[in-house]
Parts: C-alpha cells; sequence; structure tokens
C-alpha cells in the first residue's frame, strides 16, 4: 500500500509539476512572449487570452504533460524504467492535431503537416534501432561510433521539422494571419516537451544535480531559441519557399535517414 501511494503521489508530481504542467508553463512562457514580439513586433495586454481554458487547451495540456514526464531530466519523480520514448511522441502528436482542429483556418496544408510530423517520428525512433530499445534516457546514452551518423542525421531532421509542429513557419495567407495576433497557450505548453525530448535523444543524459540541471535546461533553451530564429527566417522567406522546403527538401532528406536506418541496423547486426 506505501508503494502504491509512492508510486502516485511521484506520477502525479512528475504531471503536475516537474517536468510537468508548472515546468511547462515556466520554460514555454518566455519563448512564446519572444516569438509574439518577433511575429507581431508588438505585445500588450490585449494579446492575453481572456477566456476560460477550452476542453481542446486542456487535452493539449495533459497530453504536454504525460510527454515531458518521460524526458531524461534531472529529478524527474517519473522512474527510469517507466518512461517511453513513444508515448512521448504520440502525447505529442496528438497535440499538433488537437490544435490544428482549433486553428484549421492557420494552416492551409493539413497534408504537408502530416509529411512533417512523419519525418519527425523518423527522427525520433531512426536513433532506436541499435539499442532496441524505448527508454528515453537510453537512447540519449547511447555512444557506439558506428551510430554517431544516424544520430546525427536524426538529430538534423528533428530541427528541421520542428518549425512545422511548433506552427512557426508563415503558411497562412497574409489576410488569413489573425489567430497569429495572439499568443498559443497550446504551443506554449509544448516548448518544453519537444524541445526536451530533443536534448533526451541526442544528448547524454544529465546528472541528478544542479549543475545537471541547468544543463539540461540551458540545451533546452538553445533549441528553443534556434526554432524562433529559424520561424523569424522563414516568415521573412514566404510561405511559397517554405511549402518547397518542406513539400520536397525535407521528405527527401528523410528518406535518406530512413536508408541510413536500414544500413545501420544492418551494420549494428
Amino acid at each position: 500500500m506505501i508503494q502504491f501511494l509512492s508510486a502516485i503521489g511521484s506520477h502525479t508530481l512528475a504531471l503536475v509539476v516537474y517536468p510537468g504542467l508548472l515546468a511547462l508553463i515556466v520554460f514555454g512562457a518566455p519563448l512564446e512572449l519572444v516569438w509574439k514580439r518577433l511575429d507581431t513586433h508588438q505585445l500588450d495586454r490585449s494579446d492575453l487570452p481572456r477566456r476560460r481554458p477550452t476542453p481542446m487547451l486542456a487535452t493539449v495540456a495533459l497530453c504536454s504533460m504525460l510527454a515531458a514526464a518521460q524526458l531524461a531530466a534531472p529529478f524527474n519523480p517519473m522512474p527510469a524504467d517507466e518512461r517511453n520514448v513513444v508515448i512521448a511522441a504520440i502525447a505529442l502528436a496528438f497535440t499538433t492535431w488537437i490544435d490544428l482542429a482549433a486553428t484549421r483556418d492557420v494552416v492551409e496544408e493539413p497534408r504537408l503537416l502530416l509529411v512533417v510530423q512523419a519525418c519527425w517520428l523518423l527522427a525520433v525512433l531512426g536513433p532506436a534501432v541499435q539499442p532496441e530499445s524505448l527508454r528515453p534516457q537510453v537512447l540519449g546514452n547511447v555512444l557506439v561510433p558506428a551510430l554517431l551518423p544516424l544520430k546525427v542525421a536524426s538529430g538534423f531532421l528533428y530541427l528541421l521539422s520542428l518549425p512545422g509542429l511548433l506552427r512557426l513557419w508563415p503558411l497562412a495567407a497574409p489576410g488569413e494571419r489573425r489567430l497569429r495576433d495572439r499568443l498559443s497557450l497550446a504551443r506554449g505548453l509544448c516548448w518544453l516537451p519537444y524541445c526536451g525530448l530533443f536534448t533526451t535523444l541526442f544528448f547524454t543524459p544529465s546528472a541528478d544535480d544542479v549543475a545537471g540541471l541547468l544543463r539540461f535546461l540551458a540545451i533546452s533553451a538553445a533549441v528553443g531559441a534556434g526554432m524562433l530564429i529559424t520561424g523569424w527566417i522563414l516568415d521573412r522567406r514566404g510561405p511559397a519557399i517554405v511549402k518547397g522546403l518542406y513539400a520536397r527538401a525535407v521528405p527527401g532528406y528523410a528518406t535518406g535517414v530512413l536508408g541510413l536506418v536500414v544500413v545501420t541496423s544492418f551494420l549494428m547486426r
């Protein structure tokens, strides 16, 4: 009974406090505010949402909390043997389509978003070919030289896909950007799971101490800052360039990564 109550407490702490809901807000709010400033060149109180959270936003929050609990973050109260990268990937995949259901007129081509998400899933699951483990901390800790090219290629594919999944690309027509004039609470809750999962999968796990926590947060924040800069650049290039990039270049690169996954799986046997 004591073990059961302890497990319930640790899972609740991971989901609600750290690396769950509270951490999602603390990490994501500054990045979302910076993006609002970069995207519209203004920020005032009228941008803040005034309505109570909708059921869709609550669902996004639950999925983001579940994904964040799977991260190999220092002091994560979720037991390491209970974390699974597939759970994180599925939960984050749901956030994309739940948010899309509420903001359909901002994304003109949901099929393109599906392609980007498939590329991202390949980047997440590709490095699991050699360790044959779905525990996030195991995947990040694999330092086999033969697997290094695949990890680098998958990491780059992850970063290429992230602006689309975070909705930082300018696919809306100039006259249909009204929803971009307000802060996105759904995206704000997804910054930590997406950036933290990259840190978990492509960097060695940080130690459970203050230095390790700062390292994990610094790498994740650097990924977030990189996405802000990338989104700003894409917005300046325009929808036509972005559609070409994500319709042809990124899927073509993902095909090469898939081939590398197959080759690596044979070489590592």
